[in-house]
């Protein structure tokens, strides 16, 4: 029995990991969920699973939940430090990190210290301080395993190997809401345009970044510190029915790949249940069924936040930090009307290049450098 801490609870990662541990009462338990504000979703979970602690981490809540909205056999917690306290928790045996955006980086660092196995859906905590994060978790002999639905294919695709035999990785991107538009017909993309995905259901800030091959960007530079490999060793195909996701090819000539349906609760379990795959709630592909599977190279020129990820992953240091918190910002501002779809990648372009670049930079100078960065954005917008 693994006894699981779901940090990012109430989102579309975490209402999915919480589907994958009920309908596996006899393999996983929920010792903890945490969420930022919303209570009353925290709530419903903790009166359906009944976990140990629930924790809110924004404290200003404190005087305003009800606590009968939650079972009265769970301990209700506020704050920052209250997340670190459930992620490093000695009855909690892994974690699984899905709060969204840079917020999630505190989370799984503390896991990590405590030498918890992480399964990992918040891909900005590697793309921010990816060596420290990789190098904490091999110094504490610790697995860090993706949740991610590219990642988890990748994963899985390289137990066909050893890593000196993989000659790269291509990821798969279904190319969002717009794919195959001109730049001039992305000039009017609204946010309700935008927020709808034809395959997947997730988020807004994910499904925006989505939209802009943002999110692929990001996944470029994940893959780069979780897979220790090159940055010439990885590409993006884009593959609109999302039934591929992703593969491996190997010096050999090889290519291993992982399919299924476009749902999210394959990944989670294999990550909270690796080595072991077990029959779970997860959608079947219906071979009985015509299908078809298509692949064509991303057009960089239209969608330039592609570019932005490969940038990243080759130059390392501070620049993912300031990619990751430049986006975040952008896209909030997009979310509002007060910026242009389009000009999400041009503000991460302006604050990317005059940010002041270090190759080693420390823990400290990540979080200096992603509060910079939003504010960069907010005055490049002014």
């Amino acid at each position: 029995m693994q006894r699981g801490a779901v940090l990012g609870s109430t989102g579309s990662i975490g209402t999915n990991c919480l589907e994958v541990i009920g309908a596996l009462p006899g393999q996983l338990s929920l010792r903890g969920v945490a969420a930022r504000q919303s209570w009353q979703a925290l709530g419903e979970q903790s009166r359906r699973f009944a976990p140990r602690y629930a924790v809110l981490e924004d404290s200003a809540l404190r005087p305003t939940v009800p606590r009968d909205a939650f079972s009265p056999q769970t301990e209700l917690l506020f704050g920052p430090d209250a997340v670190a306290q459930l992620a490093s928790d000695p009855e909690v045996d892994v974690v699984v990190s899905s709060i969204v955006g840079a917020a999630g980086l505190a989370g799984t660092w503390a896991a990590l210290e405590a030498g918890k196995r992480v399964c990992l859906a918040n891909k900005e905590t590697l793309v921010v301080a990816g060596p420290l994060v990789m190098d904490l978790a091999r110094k504490n002999g610790v697995p860090l395993l993706p949740v991610d639905s590219e990642h988890s294919a990748i994963f899985q695709a390289l137990q066909s190997g050893r890593p000196q035999e993989v000659r790269r990785i291509v990821l798969t991107a279904s190319g969002g809401p717009f794919r195959g538009w001109t730049r001039d017909q992305l000039e009017q993309v609204t946010p309700e345009m935008a927020l709808r995905h034809p395959n997947w259901k997730m988020g807004p800030k994910i499904t925006i970044d989505s939209a802009t091959l943002m999110n692929k960007a990001l996944e470029v530079i994940e893959a780069r510190w979780l897979f220790d490999l090159g940055p010439d060793q990885i590409e993006v195909v884009v593959h609109p029915q999302s039934i591929v996701h992703s593969f491996v090819e190997f010096v050999d000539g090889s290519v291993m790949a992982q399919l299924g349906p476009p749902d999210m609760k394959l990944p989670i379990q294999y990550a909270l249940t690796f080595p072991e795959r077990l029959d779970g709630p997860a959608p079947r592909l219906d071979w009985n069924r015509n299908m078809h599977l298509d692949f064509h190279p991303p057009d960089l020129e239209t969608f330039p936040a592609l570019a932005l990820g490969f940038e990243v992953a080759r130059k390392g240091g501070t620049c993912g930090a300031v990619l990751n918190a430049a986006n975040e910002r952008a896209v909030e501002l997009f979310l509002q009307g007060q910026l242009r779809f389009v000009d999400i990648p041009r503000a991460c372009r302006a604050v990317l290049d005059n940010h002041t670049f270090a190759a080693r930079p420390s823990l400290g100078d990540l979080v200096h450098l992603d509060r910079w960065a939003r504010d960069e954005v907010t005055r490049w917008n002014s």
